[in-house]
């Protein structure tokens, strides 16, 4: 009875299971025919749509390089780790045993926070008691690179091969990577990413966008045995690199002397230009503005493309026009100036800064003294019939001409039109000497490159070529503004005058005038205009909208100093604006004019003017020099020159290379040697060319956080 009673128990268990099984195959029957029969089409519409799918495939956006092929700016792949804390096969034991190994090791290779701050971080999401209830996607780490991200694979607790165990997770995303930081910033320009693709929003980046970008392909997808997969139709062609005209000692040398007279003078801001005469190649270009409620320096909105009242630089305008027009010719006819001033058309007396007293000065001594008097007499009286006619005169010159730098937001010279009466006199005898007008640094420093170079107005270009993906190589030609604003029988004399300024007793920059490098140029002062207030539509309806009385901001100057060097052969045109610097500080001598020296003389010191001076101490022991061979820090390869090729008279040079001591020099070594020494100092070397390192990229000594990239320029010296 009781092996019944079991056996009747164990039949109904099976007929249980049983009819599941059959019920479970019944359904998946009436779904096999539901999905294969009735709804085949809606299934069969559904798989068409999605294998039609035309998806776009965006292209790698192109880098930006120096002249010398030193990166500026480049595409990186970065990771951002992530901690999957409910994955099914989590080790959630092992992991408590390992927390205090791998808090260690990522607050040494990760100092974003210590020891004790990591484990909490890890520690975070387990005091959730459900494990249904944890986070999928714990942040460990932001954008690091892919080296980083192998270091943290051998991490305690990480090192396990199957992630669905530790519950690590990384995300793929492009970066947008500036080797040399701040430096240009303004001028070369940054990205932003809108859905995952870099977009140039400011500089190079924005102005050149259609052709770093790129052309987007296209692509359909195709089932494979386990996945579906995108097959270009069209592929995506990347974008094109940019070669510019930077120099990177030249703009880091530029950056320092700026940094350096703002700091002193405590200024708001300034800007500084270095053109090369011949080719008006921008080698430098840096802006920097005070940080608010700091002192210190960083890269501001590009003043040197934003039109501002140049102040008394903009004086060898009329004296371009005056000796072209020919009623300068005799550059020894003078012009009286009074100690009270001359008051033009009745209006306000002008007066001079620095010939205060009555006398007279002839035509080639006027920017010397920077005679406003004199400038005035000289121009004003050959255009008074029709004020407006100055104005097209200026035009003529190209200073309204756009010059297509490749910065964006370039904007030319604005010089309003004057009617034919006395106001518009008044206005044009000011335009002479630097008001009611506005030009931008860069376009004052063209016209001056252009009397440096014979009269030739040169275009400014910051781009010098292009390589597209497919190989080709394209070099931007040198071009014109104007093929002439002058006879360089003219340029030669305005030459002559400019050279006075820094060499003549009344020359508004003679306390200046360097040793090593002779240097033409003028000094300009210029008051900042008051700005008009910004009311919002509460201050309107609350009555707090007041009159806006336009006029200059008492002792609030614009300091300026633009000049070319060396005199005899210019070579390079510089200029500075220091804006608004400390009270009582008002001398563009000492301030821009000092700094334009200091940038001639480090370029003289490092042999950048076809000079051979480098200052470097001559060491009385070793007087013999020795042909370049080749570079090594391999005191067995220096042995084997001595022994196997019988060297025993040579030159033994080697740079130590330490931890958290900054980038290793590598220049000169050969691309295995390189590779070593900067992998052993924590840092990911990458390469392009052949032969010896040529360049590297940052700089030597540059501090860089654990696991920075280098670029390396490697060539056949």
């Amino acid at each position: 009875m009781m092996k019944n009673n079991k056996l009747a128990v164990i039949l109904s268990r099976y007929a249980a299971v049983i009819a599941l099984v059959l019920l479970l195959c019944g359904w998946i029957s009436f779904r096999l025919v539901d999905n294969t029969v009735i709804h085949a089409s809606n299934w069969n519409n559904k798989a068409d749509s999605l294998l039609n799918e035309i998806v776009t495939v965006y292209p790698d956006r192109g880098d930006i390089l120096a002249c010398d092929g030193s990166v500026l700016a480049t595409n990186v792949n970065v990771y951002t780790l992530r901690i999957d804390y409910r994955t099914d096969a989590f080790m959630e034991a092992r992991f408590r045993q390992s927390v205090d190994s791998l808090a260690d090791s990522l607050a040494a290779y990760f100092p974003i926070r210590d020891k004790k701050g990591w484990k909490e971080h890890l520690m975070r999401p387990l005091k959730v008691a459900e494990k249904s209830a944890r986070t999928r996607n714990h942040t460990l780490l932001k954008e690091i690179s892919y080296d980083q991200y192998k270091l943290v694979r051998r991490f305690p607790f990480f090192e396990i091969k199957n992630c669905n165990r530790t519950g690590l997770t990384k995300e793929t995303h492009v970066k947008r990577l500036y080797p040399y930081g701040e430096m240009a910033r303004r001028s070369i320009g940054r990205t932003n990413q809108p859905k995952g693709r870099l977009i140039g929003y400011s500089g190079l980046e924005y102005a050149l966008d259609s052709l770093l970008s790129g052309t987007p392909g296209k692509a359909r997808r195709i089932p494979l045995t386990r996945n579906i997969v995108p097959v270009a139709d069209t592929p995506a062609i990347n974008g094109a690199t940019v070669v510019t005209t930077i120099d990177v000692e030249m703009q880091d040398i530029v950056e320092d002397e700026l940094n350096a007279i703002l700091t002193k003078t405590k200024a708001q801001w300034g800007t500084a230009i270095l053109m090369e005469v011949s080719t008006g190649d921008i080698k430098a270009i840096s802006n920097l503005e005070r940080k608010k409620g700091d002192s210190s320096y960083c890269e501001s909105m590009n003043h040197a493309i934003a039109p501002v009242e140049p102040g008394s630089v903009v004086k060898l305008v009329g004296m371009i026009i005056a000796m072209e027009d020919g009623f300068a010719s005799n550059t020894n006819k003078t012009f009286v100036t009074e100690r009270g001033g001359f008051r033009y058309q009745n209006a306000k007396a002008i007066k001079d800064t620095h010939f205060s007293q009555s006398g007279s000065l002839p035509v080639y001594s006027l920017l010397e003294y920077s005679s406003n008097i004199g400038m005035t007499k000289l121009v004003a009286p050959h255009f008074e019939h029709n004020p407006d006619s100055y104005r097209l005169r200026v035009g003529k010159l190209g200073l309204f001409d756009r010059f297509g730098t490749g910065i964006a937001g370039e904007q030319p010279a604005f010089y309003p039109r004057l009617a034919n009466n006395r106001g518009g006199r008044i206005a044009m005898s000011r335009m002479i000497y630097g008001y009611t007008t506005q030009i931008a640094p860069l376009y004052t420093c063209a016209l001056y490159n252009a009397i440096a170079n014979d009269g030739a107005f040169v275009r400014p270009r910051l781009v010098k070529g292009l390589k597209t993906s497919d190989g080709r190589d394209s070099t931007i030609a040198v071009s014109y503004v104007r093929e002439s604003i002058c006879s360089p029988a003219n340029a030669k004399k305005l030459r002559y005058m400019l050279r006075r300024v820094l060499t003549e007793k009344g020359g508004t920059a003679k306390g200046i005038n360097s040793d090593l490098v002779e240097i033409a140029g003028k000094t300009g002062t210029a008051l900042i205009s008051k700005e008009r207030p910004k009311y919002t539509r509460a201050d309107t309806l609350a009555g707090r909208v007041k009159p806006f009385v336009p006029g200059y901001l008492e002792g609030h100057y614009r300091l300026a100093f633009v000049g070319f060097f060396p005199y005899d052969k210019p070579k390079y045109t510089c200029m500075v604006v220091i804006a608004d610097p400390a009270p009582g500080i008002r001398s563009a001598q000492y301030t821009s004019g000092a700094t334009v020296v200091a940038i001639a003389e480090n370029l003289y010191s490092r042999g950048m003017l076809d000079n051979s001076s480098d200052f470097r101490v001559e060491v009385p022991e070793s007087p013999q020099k020795y042909p370049e061979l080749y570079a090594t820090t391999s005191n067995s390869k220096v042995q084997r020159l001595e022994n196997d090729f019988g060297f025993d008279d040579y030159g033994h040079f080697s740079t130590p290379v330490r931890h958290g001591s900054g980038i290793p020099d590598v220049v000169g070594l050969g691309v295995r040697e390189a590779l070593v020494l900067l992998e052993e100092s924590g840092f990911v070397p990458k390469f392009s060319g052949a032969g010896y390192v040529a360049a590297q990229s940052p700089l030597p000594g540059t501090d860089a956080p654990y696991g920075s990239t280098v670029m390396l320029t490697l060539g056949d010296n």
